[in-house]
C-alpha cells in the first residue's frame, strides 16, 4: 500500500540514511525522522505513523522508555526494534510490550523491507476490518433508518384507506413529514379559491396562533409558486429565508399536493434553528406524503359527496309514498330500500341494507319478476298480488353500473275498477248481440227486397262494414273479459314453433297484397313447448304478426322469430316500419290505446288486439313487452316458460278450430 508513514527512531544519521535511500523510498514509503526518544514519541503522538522502526539506544528517551508511554496511553502503532547490543533477555521484554519484530545491526535492506512488510500487513489488515465495519455499520444504519421511513408510509397509507378523521389523519402527514426528513417544523396548506390564498389545515412545531392565522396569497409567495408551477421547490443556504413578515427559515422544502393535474395545496417543512438543508431523499420522502395528503383530501371530498347525494336519495325516497328499492344486479342484495317499501313487507330499516332481497322478501310474483329481468335492457312491469287482497304494479328498471330500481304502485283500487268495468263491459256486450245480429241481418235482406240506387247499396254497405266492426270490438272484449276472469280451458303442452309457422302461412297473402316479405325462424330439429291454450297462444301471435303487417309499409320485411333460453321460449316479431314514438311506447298495452300518428289514422283496429296478448301472455306466467325508435321498426317480444319435460305430448295445431279476431 503506497505512502504509509514510517517513523525512524535513531541518533544515527548514517542508519537513517540507509534505510530511507535503500528500503523506504525505493517502495514508496513516506519517511519520518526523530533523532531522539522524545521527539520521535512527539511524532508518534501527534502524526500516527503506520510504522515505528525504534533503535533502542536512543538519547533523552530509551526506546524502552518510549514503548512503556505508547502503551501507557495505548497507542497502538506498530514498532520494529533496531538494536545493536541485543540479548535474549531485551528480545523477550520488547515482544512483551508488543513490539512486532526485533533486528540487530547491521542489517540488509531486504532484512528490514521484509520485516516492514510483514508488520504492515497486520496493519493494513485491521485497517480494512475497521474500515468494512464502519460501513457495515453506515449501511445497517441506513438500512434501520430506510425500514423506518417505509413503516411510516406503510402506517400512513393504511391510515388513508382506514382512518375517516380528516383532521385528525392530515395532522398525522405533517407529522410523518417532520420524522422522515428530520425538520423542525411542518406544515399543510390549501388553496382558498374565494380569496385565492393558502391557508394552514395542519401543523406541527408551530404556535397555534400562528397556525390559525397563516395566510399567504398564491400569486407572491413561494408555496403560491409551487401551486402554480405544480414542481416542488428546496431552499438551503445559511442566510434565512423570508415566508411572511417576521416569519424567517434557514431552509425549507416544499411539495405540491396533486389530484388529477390539480393542485389543491402544499405539504411544507422547514428548519429555523438548524442549519441542515434537506436532500433529494427527502424531497421523495416528502413527495409520498403529499401523495398520500391529495388522496386523503379527495377521499374526503368523495365521501363529502357520497354522503350528500346519499342524505338527498333518502330524503327524497323517503317523501316518495310508492315503495321504491334498489339493488344490485348480480346478487339481488337491496343497496337502498324507502319506508314504504320496508313497511309493506314488514321490514326494518337496520335489517335491509346489505342484505339479500330473497331473505327478506317472500312474494313469489315479485321474486319471479326480478328472476325473469335481465340486469340491461329495457323496464320490465308486472302486477304483484299480495295475500291480504291488494295488488301492487312493479316496474323493474336496470341502472347501469348500479344494479335495479323497483318502483312499485298499490292498484288495488283500480283493479277493482277494472273488474266493475268488465263485468259491465260484458253484460253490455252479451246484450248488445242480438240486436246487432238482427241490424246486419236486416240489413244484407234490404238489396234483395227491392233494387237499390248506388248511393242506397254504399249506405247499406257501410251499415254492414259498422255492425262488423261493432260485432269484432264486442267479440274482443268478451275474450279479455274471458280471460281476466281465468275463464281458459283445454290448457295443454302446445308447440309454439309448429303454432308459429302455421300462423305465418296464414298471413302470407295478406303480407303479399303489401309486396311484404314475411319470414319465419323457429328453433331447428325439435319441438319448442309451452303450456297453454291453442287458441289463446294462436290469438296472441296472430294479433303481432297483423299489427306487424298493418303498420309496415309496401315491399317491407317482417320476421317471426321463435327462440329458446334459460328454461323459457322467447317470441319476436320484428319489422322495418315507421316504429313507435317514445312517448306512447309505455301505453301500447293499455286498452283501447292506439298510437297517435297521422301516418297510420286510416289503419283500422279495436286498440285490444295488444291488451289481449299481454293478459294471455301473463296468465301463462309469461312476461311481453316492445322496443322501438322511430324510423328504424319495431320488436314486439314475449317470453313463456317451456313446458315441464313429462308434459311433452303436443296438441295437433292444425286440427284444432282457428279463431283469429281482427285487432
Amino acid at each position: 500500500m503506497a505512502n504509509e508513514q514510517i517513523l525512524i527512531v535513531d541518533n544515527s544519521t548514517r542508519n537513517i540514511n540507509f534505510v530511507i535511500d535503500s528500503v523506504l523510498e525505493p517502495n514508496s514509503y513516506q519517511p519520518l525522522v526523530a533523532q531522539d526518544g522524545k521527539t520521535g514519541l512527539n511524532i508518534a503522538l501527534n502524526q500516527h505513523p503506520d510504522l515505528i522502526l525504534l533503535d533502542m539506544d536512543v538519547p533523552e528517551m530509551t526506546g524502552m522508555e518510549m514503548l512503556d508511554t505508547l502503551n501507557t496511553q495505548n497507542i497502538k502503532i506498530p514498532v520494529i526494534v533496531m538494536t545493536s547490543q541485543g540479548s535474549e533477555t531485551l528480545a523477550v521484554q520488547v515482544f512483551r510490550m508488543g513490539v512486532k519484530d526485533y533486528i540487530l545491526k547491521p542489517f540488509e535492506a531486504s532484512e528490514m523491507l521484509n520485516s516492514i512488510e510483514r508488520a504492515l500487513t497486520e496493519v493494513r489488515l485491521r485497517k480494512e476490518r475497521d474500515e468494512l465495519t464502519e460501513r457495515l455499520l453506515e449501511s445497517n444504519q441506513e438500512l434501520e433508518q430506510r425500514i423506518k421511513e417505509l413503516h411510516t408510509l406503510f402506517g400512513i397509507g393504511k391510515s388513508v384507506t382506514s382512518l375517516l378523521d380528516q383532521e385528525k389523519l392530515l395532522s398525522r402527514l405533517v407529522e410523518a413529514a417532520i420524522y422522515l426528513t428530520n425538520a423542525e417544523e411542518g406544515s399543510l396548506l390549501l388553496v382558498d379559491k374565494k380569496t385565492d390564498e393558502l391557508y394552514m389545515v395542519a401543523a406541527r412545531g408551530i404556535d397555534d396562533r400562528v397556525a390559525r392565522s397563516f395566510r399567504l396569497r398564491v400569486q407572491d409567495s413561494l408555496a403560491g409558486e409551487v401551486v402554480t408551477s405544480g414542481q416542488p421547490l428546496i431552499l438551503t443556504g445559511e442566510d434565512f429565508t423570508k415566508i411572511k413578515t417576521a416569519y424567517l427559515v434557514r431552509s425549507l422544502m416544499y411539495v405540491p399536493l396533486t389530484v388529477k393535474e390539480r393542485v389543491s395545496g402544499v405539504l411544507s417543512v422547514n428548519n429555523r434553528q438548524q442549519q441542515r438543508d434537506f436532500t433529494n431523499h427527502d424531497l421523495r420522502l416528502l413527495s409520498a406524503l403529499a401523495d398520500y395528503a391529495a388522496i386523503t383530501l379527495e377521499n374526503a371530498r368523495l365521501f363529502n359527496q357520497a354522503e350528500s347525494e346519499r342524505t338527498k336519495l333518502a330524503t327524497v325516497l323517503g317523501e316518495i309514498e310508492e315503495p321504491v328499492a334498489v339493488i344490485t344486479g348480480q346478487n339481488n342484495r337491496f343497496i337502498v330500500a324507502n319506508a314504504a317499501l320496508r313497511r309493506i313487507f314488514g321490514l326494518d330499516e337496520d335489517e335491509v341494507e346489505e342484505q339479500p332481497l330473497a331473505e327478506l322478501i317472500y312474494n313469489r310474483s315479485l321474486l319471479e319478476l326480478i328472476a325473469a329481468t335481465p340486469d340491461t335492457g329495457a323496464t320490465h312491469k308486472s302486477e304483484i298480488p299480495f295475500d291480504d287482497g291488494r295488488t301492487f304494479y312493479a316496474a323493474l328498471t336496470p341502472i347501469p353500473d348500479v344494479g335495479r330500481a323497483i318502483v312499485m304502485q298499490d292498484v288495488t283500487h283500480f283493479k277493482k275498477l277494472d273488474r266493475i268495468k268488465s263485468d259491465f263491459v260484458s253484460t253490455v256486450s252479451h246484450d248488445l248481440r242480438a240486436p246487432l245480429n238482427s241490424i246486419k241481418e236486416y240489413a244484407k235482406m234490404i238489396n234483395p227486397a227491392g233494387e237499390l240506387n248506388e248511393k242506397q247499396i254504399i249506405f247499406v254497405d257501410r251499415i254492414i262494414n259498422g255492425v262488423e266492426q261493432i260485432t269484432a270490438l264486442i267479440d274482443n272484449l268478451l275474450d279479455l273479459s274471458a280471460i281476466e276472469a281465468d275463464i281458459d280451458p283445454d290448457v295443454t303442452a302446445i308447440d309454439i314453433g309448429q303454432l308459429t309457422i302455421e300462423v305465418t302461412a296464414d298471413f302470407q297473402n295478406q303480407a303479399g297484397r303489401k309486396h311484404q316479405q314475411l319470414i319465419c325462424h323457429t328453433a331447428s330439429g325439435q319441438p319448442v313447448m309451452v303450456v297453454g291454450n291453442v287458441l289463446r297462444l294462436k290469438q296472441v301471435v296472430s294479433n303481432l304478426i297483423d299489427n306487424a303487417i298493418k303498420y309496415t309499409p309496401e315491399e317491407g320485411q317482417i320476421s317471426a322469430i321463435v327462440q329458446t333460453g334459460d328454461k323459457q321460449v322467447v317470441f319476436k316479431v320484428e319489422d322495418n316500419g315507421p316504429g313507435i314514438p317514445p312517448a306512447d311506447l309505455p301505453f301500447i298495452f293499455d286498452k283501447f290505446f292506439r298510437v297517435k300518428d297521422k301516418g297510420q289514422a286510416e289503419t283500422r283496429g279495436t286498440g285490444l288486439g295488444l291488451s289481449i296478448c299481454k293478459s294471455v301472455i301473463e296468465k301463462y306466467d309469461g312476461h311481453i313487452w316492445a322496443e322501438s325508435q322511430p324510423d328504424q321498426g319495431s320488436i314486439f317480444t314475449f317470453t313463456l316458460p317451456l313446458a315441464p319435460a313429462d308434459d311433452t305430448k303436443p296438441v295437433n295445431v292444425s286440427s284444432t278450430e282457428s279463431k283469429v279476431l281482427p285487432v
